[in-house]
């Protein structure tokens, strides 16, 4: 039995991935920073049906000294690094903790495998964010990057540092840089689920308006289902290597809620809000991601439409309003 250590287990990328994991034959060990919220930290894990399955330990990634007693404990043979400060929007508020945690966080979990357990290997989560002010059409694995928020500046420099480590020790690092991935545990405070959770409301009669900030910028959106597989893959692979995880597909924050707001038969323009005070101090206008490297070395295509994403999240949140409701 191989042994996984997941950073950001409670995530989105995290839970899917154990979820995947478990269904691999794996070991999983979750790493979970302490907080005051602990009770429901483990909701989509919850959510997932595996709470039990994952072994939940603590750690944090600015805290060396606790990766060190945990790959000594564990010795994993797999190590997934997800944990970060993830919300784009706040990393402007919160500059430093987003350096700390998203940037040198990763420094120290590929330090303490260093130390501790050279052989493993090591998934970084890089990110599309990294692009920023687009250099080419379409984004692959040669394209410059050019980071347009403190959350990018982040994890560019956790992205070559995990490059540096492999370089530099040898080590199997590799990086998955994934554009956009959501899904029914996707986190209320980002724009996919705020506008599935908006629509959910608006059709029970629980609101009436949609506040949305900047309708023109486009991504390339996937389901993390299908992107963790992706994760997984990398590991397996006998030369590590950086993956960009995409669809190929670009859609606006506009188009999105068309197909959002036609899902439940109604008119996105009834119920839309757009505000000045919800648009970033820079914005990233289009992403667009080239996944042929990832086609050809690790046989990895998207499976889910963004259609059927949107149905999906679509209904989560009506079933989790209407349990509400009937309290």
């Amino acid at each position: 039995m191989r042994t996984a250590l997941v950073t950001g287990v409670t995530g989105q990328d995290g839970a899917y991935l154990s979820q995947f994991l478990l269904s691999k034959g794996y070991r999983v060990i979750g790493m979970m920073r302490r907080s005051a919220s602990s009770d429901v930290i483990g909701e989509r894990l919850r959510w997932l049906g595996i709470l039990n399955d994952v072994e939940l330990v603590d750690g944090n990634l600015t805290d060396l000294s606790s990766l060190i007693r945990i790959m000594q404990t564990y010795k994993p043979d797999e190590i997934y690094n997800l944990a970060a400060q993830s919300f784009v929007a706040a990393s402007w508020q919160q500059p430093l903790l987003t350096g700390n945690v998203t940037g040198l966080g990763a420094s120290c979990v590929l330090e303490a495998m260093r130390m501790v357990q050279p052989g493993a290997r090591f998934y970084q989560a890089s990110s599309s964010e990294m692009y920023g002010l687009i250099q080419a059409p379409m984004q692959s694995e040669t394209t410059p990057f050019y980071p347009r928020s403190p959350y990018a500046a982040a994890k560019l420099y956790a992205h070559w540092m995990t490059v540096n480590y492999r370089e530099s020790f040898g080590m199997h690092a590799s990086s998955g840089i994934l554009f956009n991935h959501e899904s029914p545990l996707r986190g209320i405070e980002f724009v996919t689920r705020k506008v599935t959770d908006g629509v959910a409301r608006i059709k029970l009669g629980l609101a009436k308006t949609l506040p949305l900030g900047n309708m023109r910028a486009t991504r390339d959106w996937g389901h993390a289902r299908d992107y963790v597989q992706a994760m997984w893959l990398m590991l397996q692979q006998d030369v590590p290597s950086d993956y960009v995880i995409a669809t190929g597909r670009t859609t606006s924050i506009q188009q999105l809620c068309n197909i959002a707001f036609g899902y439940v038969g109604l008119n996105p323009e009834d119920h839309i809000q757009c505000r000045n005070d919800l648009i970033r101090p820079a914005e990233v206008d289009v992403l667009l991601g080239d996944a042929s490297k990832a086609r050809r070395v690790l046989g990895w295509t998207a499976e889910t439409s963004l259609e059927d994403m949107i149905a999906e999240m679509i209904e989560a949140d009506l079933s989790r309003h209407r349990v509400r409701l009937a309290a």
